[in-house]
């Protein structure tokens, strides 16, 4: 995304495509209804892990490791193939969302080496930092053309300087745009899309739309397919009001679905079904 233009805040902008505004506020009330249940009032902190259970997993579905529920709740070990690992650095991924919230506004960038660093679990040189000139990336459910690593280093430090500056744009607004822009940068040598669904995660819940985390949009992108994920981010990359408004509103569809999930949690335990 690009920050320059005549606007001071590019984010608010966005606010005023064409069906965002619908789909905020599509958002919000189906955010509402989560929130208003009368099982939250007792029991958030189970509707609040159960949603960290089913993020992390739709998350890890999207990166190729499309497991059933049960059997992420069964595996105690993710070290073996490579959908085990994916799915081991999702769940990482989320059980850590929720430590960085209060650094995520003075730093970004910093957060989001954190993440990579808890994605790859590893040590090697390339873990925790944006990839240099040369570096490969191993991303292969994400075929678009790769920026060069200075157009990375420009548009991370553009996007920081963004989320710094705070905007008056609607949570589900900033979430998309981090979301989208991480996904096109693909700023780490692995697990950028992991790493882009958890910043998503981040903005969702210190925005304050979903501050118990119990609307996973990883649920909702995952429910919506692979392959609609992928054309949305391909109007998100083309930069035109339209395509940037099918995103937004693609990622408004995945928070409302997340939001649906956990509802339907809280009436299972509400039967005492769960």
């Amino acid at each position: 995304m690009s920050t320059t233009g005549a606007t001071a805040d590019p984010l608010a902008a966005l606010g005023s495509l064409p069906g965002v505004a619908e789909s905020v506020e599509s958002v919000r009330k189906a955010v509402d209804r989560v929130y208003g249940h009368r099982v939250m009032r007792r029991r958030s902190n189970e509707i609040t892990s159960e949603a960290a259970l089913r993020g992390a997993r739709g998350s890890a579905a999207l990166s190729g490791a499309d497991w059933g529920l049960e059997e992420v709740r069964r595996r105690t070990d993710f070290s073996g193939d490579d959908e085990a690992r994916a799915m081991g650095a999702a769940l990482r991924l989320t059980a850590e969302a929720g430590q960085l919230l209060s650094i995520w506004r003075q730093s970004p960038l910093r957060v989001l080496a954190r993440l990579h660093l808890v994605a790859a679990a590893s040590q090697n040189d390339e873990v925790g930092r944006p990839r240099q000139v040369g570096e490969s990336v191993d991303e292969p459910l994400i075929e678009l053309p790769l920026p060069s690593a200075a157009d990375v280093s420009g548009r991370l430090e553009g996007l920081s300087e963004l989320i710094i500056a705070g905007s008056s744009a609607p949570a589900l607004v900033t979430a998309a745009v981090v979301h989208g822009e991480l996904l096109a940068l693909r700023p780490f040598t692995s697990h950028n899309g992991l790493v882009a669904r958890t910043a998503e995660r981040i903005v969702l819940i210190g925005s304050g739309l979903d501050p118990k985390s119990v609307c996973p949009a990883e649920v909702g992108h995952a429910e919506l397919g692979r392959a609609a994920y992928l054309a949305a981010l391909d109007g998100y990359v083309s930069g035109t009001a339209e395509g940037m408004a099918a995103w937004i509103t693609h990622c408004g569809k995945a928070v409302e679905l997340g939001a649906r999930e956990s509802t339907a949690v809280c009436e299972a335990l509400q039967r005492g079904a769960a």
